[in-house]
């Protein structure tokens, strides 16, 4: 038995709104064992929901639609597909005085237009709401298929999903196998060198194994089918040694994992702590750090030298080097993390400095060329990265970020071994 996924909604088209129910319902549905290969998208208009309708019905057995439950005129979802399948709609008093209810507890009165969300296809079971005013239906309107439809809000939709359309699908003979992933996550090196390595690994069938490539992060997931989530696991388990085996440092985490947890991690594993000189990053680097739950344990602040006088009064930079080597350098990255670091009296200081764009490039120095330091007990370091200009203003500093928290990741783990 196949599920298929179909959104609706203009705006998913337009690209107003980004798509992450079908990307929610992709891995509820894996985790439930429930194979599907097939998405799509529709806008709101009648005739091709039909025709999205026809298709999926032909090879699907489960049909999950999000979006157009709302109770204004292009709203279409439930009425389109009742139609489809020469259905009436009926009227549902339980829904009406749930709607009511529920804007009663805001103060206010119920609008005539949502009487239209209390109309569902007859012989259809209502698939509650409890924190929206949109039902749902579960619907089985002819042999070897079901019907579920949810609200495109995803907040109301992933309870809807939780507390009843689950239920329903393990109660019904739909979960006899459970799909569980691992994803590992890898930084500083590329998803062509990282495949060359595994590449023994790459043709596994289960659990299979697959590489991701994302905003400079690379990813591999593996997946495993079985009966249950422990025995899914215990086929991952080795597997996944044998590739931190191969990948080394590269592999930063796994999962929920991001660089700046990571880092913290191994800060507070230390006993030691971290402050942050930005030029290029404005203050990016320091968000991702504070974004980590916990993080005032090791994380002690960061000053945003944006300005070369700035680099000068606050960080000590000496002002002939910025004259002879500029602002974007190695002896200037040098000198932000070494005087972030004595200014807050921290174990560890990260700079970043360099050309963001779109302007301020030359051919000496071109956009996407920054300088990491990083101070530490020892050594006051530098690195240089070119990262070019193509990807624009916003790639360049996120991949800044990222990189500086890779390297101090890097010379964490080397200090503990």
């Amino acid at each position: 038995m196949v599920a298929e996924i179909i959104c609706v909604g203009t705006e998913l088209l337009l690209g107003d709104i980004l798509n992450s129910n079908a990307q929610f319902l992709a891995k509820e549905l894996a985790s439930l064992g429930i194979p599907h290969y097939y998405q799509t998208v529709v806008g709101d208009n009648p005739e091709r929901i039909k025709q999205v309708l026809e298709i999926a019905v032909s090879r699907s057995q489960l049909l999950i639609f999000t979006g157009g439950l709302g109770p204004t005129p292009d709203d279409l979802t439930v009425e389109t597909i009742a139609d489809f399948f020469g259905v009436p709609l009926i009227e549902k008093p339980e829904i009406i005085a749930d709607i009511e209810y529920k804007f009663a507890q805001r103060g206010r009165t119920m609008s005539p237009s949502n009487r239209k969300q209390a109309l569902i296809p007859e012989s259809a079971d209502i698939l509650p709401n409890r924190t929206g005013s949109a039902p749902g239906i579960i619907w089985q309107p002819v042999p070897n298929a079901t019907v579920m439809t949810f609200p495109g809000v995803p907040a109301e939709m992933h309870l809807m999903w939780r507390e009843t359309a689950v239920p329903y699908l393990q109660n019904n003979g739909w979960c006899s196998e459970t799909i569980y992933s691992r994803t590992l996550k890898f930084w500083g090196i590329a998803e062509s060198a990282l495949a060359e390595k595994v590449d023994s690994f790459l043709n596994l069938t289960n659990p299979t194994v697959a590489p991701y490539a994302n905003h400079g992060e690379v990813k591999l997931r593996i997946s495993a089918r079985a009966e249950s989530k422990a025995a899914a696991k215990n086929l991952i388990e080795p597997i996944e040694q044998q590739l931190l085996q191969i990948a080394g440092l590269d592999c930063y985490g796994a999962d929920t994992d991001t660089l700046a947890s990571t880092v913290g991690k191994l800060l507070l594993l230390a006993g030691e702590t971290l402050s942050v000189a930005e030029s290029c990053t404005g203050g990016g680097l320091g968000a991702m750090l504070t974004g980590v739950a916990g993080s005032s344990r090791y994380f002690l602040g960061g000053i945003i030298s944006y300005d070369d006088r700035v680099k000068e009064g606050l960080l000590g930079v000496n002002p002939q080097d910025l004259a002879e080597f500029g602002a974007v350098s190695h002896q200037v990255a040098k000198q932000m993390a070494a005087g972030v670091r004595a200014s807050l009296n921290t174990n560890w200081g990260l700079s970043i400095t360099g050309i963001a764009g779109p302007g301020g490039g030359t051919d000496a120095k071109p956009v996407g060329l920054v300088y990491i330091g990083l101070a530490g007990d020892g050594e006051t370091e530098s690195f240089e990265y070119r990262f070019g200009e193509a990807r624009g203003r916003d790639w360049i500093r996120n991949l800044s970020s990222c990189t500086a928290l890779d390297r101090l990741r890097r010379k964490l783990l080397l200090a503990k071994a």
